[in-house]
């Protein structure tokens, strides 16, 4: 695996900073609205940048603000070029983060099976949570 390199992780944050701010102030496109880019990783030549964007919707809504966002990709680089003291400003490569919906996938799983448990013990006549399941202490 290649070292990083301190100037590339000062380059992903800055990068994810101003693309932040370009987003929401500068474009108007309505599939855009409400994205937030989670993460960037700068290749080692810094010629590409892949962007990981996420947002609170469908998967389809999501879908279409990375094209919408592939589609303003232009404007944005130019944005940047303006605001980043940079040689080359990267291409950038708009990818949807789906690490959040399955994170969210996976609390809403443990929350049902935490129901499930409770409503296990009330037709057990138990109370959920009560003394049976906290461990005994040793003296």
């Amino acid at each position: 695996m290649p070292r990083e390199y301190p100037r590339k992780l000062r380059v992903n944050t800055q990068l994810q900073a101003e693309l932040s701010q370009l987003i929401r102030s500068e474009l108007s496109d309505p599939r855009v609205a409400g994205v937030t880019v989670t993460s960037v990783d700068v290749a080692p030549d810094m010629r590409e940048a892949k962007v990981m964007v996420s947002l609170i919707g469908s998967d389809e809504q999501l879908k279409q603000a990375v094209k919408g966002l592939g589609s303003a990709a232009g404007k944005l680089r130019h944005g940047l070029a303006k605001r980043m003291l940079l040689r080359t400003v990267p291409n950038l490569r708009f990818v949807p983060d789906l690490a959040l919906r399955a994170g969210d996938e996976v609390s809403g799983l443990i929350r049902s099976v935490i129901e499930a448990d409770k409503q296990h013990a009330r037709d057990r006549g138990e109370e959920p949570g009560g003394e049976q399941d906290a461990p005994e202490e040793k003296q």
